[in-house]
């Protein structure tokens, strides 16, 4: 582990104060747990900065894919972690109401991964375009990508909306790339590719394949190799194998019907009714469908009918 050195911490004060102004059971678990995990790193980071960051340089070049991983959830200061995890409580308690703890986290696990491939893209395609090898070796760093692609997203989810920038109605609509150029104005530090990437993740997700390409991917996951034309149905014991067939209704109806048609039922129980006088159909044949009668019942019937048989 990496030794930070230490300082006022004035971010992770200021970032506690909003967490219980806000309220730990205003949070959702998922937006918790993210928090936790980015505070967490930030205190025992698994690497420092220069080692956590995603550059092409890093990841292209010498193969270290392991910082597509690491950027999202580390950062450089605890200002840095403060303004990103304040702004990630807002957005996580709207989405994730909204989306269920599931889907955000499955979205959040997406959107942290593609924000650093997106970016190594721009910055690959900058350096061809401009053959400045100084775009492959810059570094970024931080959850700053992933919460611009959630912005787009929220901005998506309430279109009327209005965001103020320095005292400026923004339309939710244009407010992801008034903050992306309003940020690199005031803070010219930041990573301007890097937020662009995930503005640019949150549009396809809004806009493009991504989130239909998340549903079939995560039908699939679900799915477990389930065929309609025959179901299982599953134990309370889970999904270790052990399984039970759906019960064949069709077989239980034909044996308890004798295998006859509805209209062949019918004809059987009308001439089953006018049955009389211990008249039994040939010797060894079956009982009529509907009736069973025992061996003594039987001898019993065919003896009063012998004796009626004279009173004609």
């Amino acid at each position: 582990m990496w030794n930070r050195r230490r300082g006022s911490q004035l971010g992770l004060l200021l970032l506690a104060s909003q967490v219980f102004q806000v309220g730990l059971d205003n949070i959702p678990p998922v937006t918790l747990g993210v928090l936790a995990l980015n505070v967490y790193l930030y205190m025992f980071p698994v690497a420092p900065p220069m080692q956590t960051c995603v550059s092409v340089q890093q990841a292209c070049w010498l193969k270290d894919w392991r910082r597509l991983l690491l950027s999202p959830v580390h950062h450089v200061d605890d200002l840095h972690l403060y303004f990103n995890m304040v702004s990630f409580i807002w957005k996580g308690i709207r989405l994730e109401r909204r989306l269920g703890g599931s889907w955000f986290l499955y979205l959040l696990s997406v959107f942290s991964l593609l924000t650093g491939l997106v970016y190594l893209v721009l910055e690959a395609l900058l350096t061809e375009l401009t053959q400045d090898q100084s775009y492959s070796m810059s570094c970024a760093v931080g959850f700053s990508g992933v919460l611009f692609a959630l912005k787009v997203l929220n901005n998506h989810y309430n279109p009327g909306g209005v965001t103020y920038m320095l005292g400026v109605p923004v339309s939710n609509r244009y407010a992801s790339w008034a903050e992306l150029v309003l940020i690199h104005i005031t803070s010219p530090g930041t990573s301007f590719v890097g937020h662009l990437s995930g503005i640019l993740v949150g549009l396809l997700y809004t806009a493009g394949p991504l989130k239909t390409i998340m549903k079939k991917c995560s039908e699939l996951m679900t799915s477990n190799g389930y065929n309609p034309q025959r179901r299982q149905y599953f134990r309370s014991s889970g999904y270790s194998g052990h399984h039970q067939q759906a019960p064949d209704y069709t077989t239980n109806y034909r044996s308890y019907s004798g295998g006859l048609t509805e209209e062949e039922q019918l004809e059987t129980a009308i001439r089953n009714s006018l049955y009389d006088r211990g008249q039994t159909s040939h010797r060894g044949a079956p009982f009529p469908y509907g009736f069973y009668v025992s061996e003594e019942a039987r001898a019993e019937e065919i003896r009063w009918g012998r004796l009626r048989r004279f009173d004609n």
